[in-house]
């Protein structure tokens, strides 16, 4: 009877020419959650693999400074986009075969519930916070070392962490907090606050300058966005990886312009010098190179374009 109402009603419908849609195969709801946030790729002998913390809508037009406001307007229509722009936070893992590296944490849950995921993207990546041996971080913004901690216990508890003896200097001294704007201070609270329990259990060392910390990775002075920000070099069997931390914060002005700045620059002047020597750097090695607020995951090649340059994202490609 089921079947012979369903033709009925079937030829009905046809009948005036409407299309038929049987109850029984209706769309599904729509699921409306993200997929697991890591892209993994090989660099010679290491396994690199881009974990998300996450994204967030940054009002462009009222952060970037040394801008021409139009330029900054058509140079993000150029790229289809618009404000407010929707901003990775990425964070890299290196496995060299004998050590596991994580360079920066992302934002724990000090930014709000878009960001805050790469503890369950390391896990989904096939990770575990207790398998990390050390964290490299970047610099000591919220937004790269709010991870360190999972509410108030150590969130990589078996991590040695290390990051540059200025930029430890600077966030972690309250001489320099209290010294600083009102409006500065909660970025020195957020640091010592991610920091002090690493600090309290032996675990956090800092270093000086250009130093290796493991064979094959890294560390090399790129200061100006924050007094000790630092870039990573990673490399196995003639292949490099650089990662930038901050260097570059929108992609779609700051490679046509690498002059325009933002106001989080500790430096500004020295935060330019240190991206245009980046840029040209990569566009002659033509080597890869990572960023934390380049689109997820972060990872391709830089093209000189005269004066100017061109990121290119990394053709997806599967591990075989």
């Amino acid at each position: 009877m089921r079947t012979a109402r369903t033709i009925c009603a079937a030829a009905a419908v046809m009948a005036v020419g409407l299309p038929f849609i049987d109850a029984a195969r209706a769309a599904a709801p729509m699921v409306k959650t993200p997929s697991p946030g890591y892209y993994r790729m090989m660099l010679g002998d290491f396994e690199i693999t881009a974990l998300s913390d996450g994204s967030l809508r940054l009002k462009v037009g009222e952060v970037l400074t040394h801008a021409n406001p139009a330029r900054v307007g058509k140079s993000l229509a150029r790229a289809f986009l618009t404000e407010p722009v929707e901003t990775s936070d990425n964070a890299y893992l290196i496995n060299t075969g004998a050590q596991l590296v994580l360079v920066d944490t992302g934002t724990g849950s000090t930014f709000g519930p878009d960001l805050g995921k790469l503890a369950a993207n390391l896990q989904a990546s096939g990770y575990t916070p207790d398998q990390v041996d050390e964290i490299y971080i970047t610099h000591m913004h919220g937004d790269h070392v709010g991870g360190l901690l999972a509410g108030a216990r150590l969130a990589f508890p078996n991590a040695t962490v290390r990051a540059d003896r200025r930029e430890a200097d600077y966030w972690l001294s309250k001489e320099k907090m209290d010294a600083a704007p009102q409006e500065a201070r909660a970025g020195f609270e957020r640091a010592m606050a991610a920091l002090g329990p690493y600090v309290e259990a032996g675990r956090f060392k800092p270093f000086d300058g250009d130093t290796e910390l493991v064979p094959g990775v890294r560390a090399l002075p790129s200061h100006g966005h924050t007094p000790g920000h630092t870039t990573y070099v990673v490399q196995s069997k003639g292949e490099k990886l650089v990662l930038w931390g901050d260097l570059v914060h929108v992609a779609a002005v700051q490679f046509g312009e690498p002059s325009v700045t933002i106001k989080y620059d500790t430096d500004p002047t020295a935060a330019v010098a240190e991206r245009r020597k980046a840029f040209a750097a990569a566009a002659r090695d033509g080597c890869w190179i990572g960023a934390a607020h380049l689109a997820f995951p972060g990872l391709g090649h830089v093209r000189a374009e005269g004066k100017a340059y061109a990121f290119v994202p990394a053709n997806y490609a599967q591990l075989h």
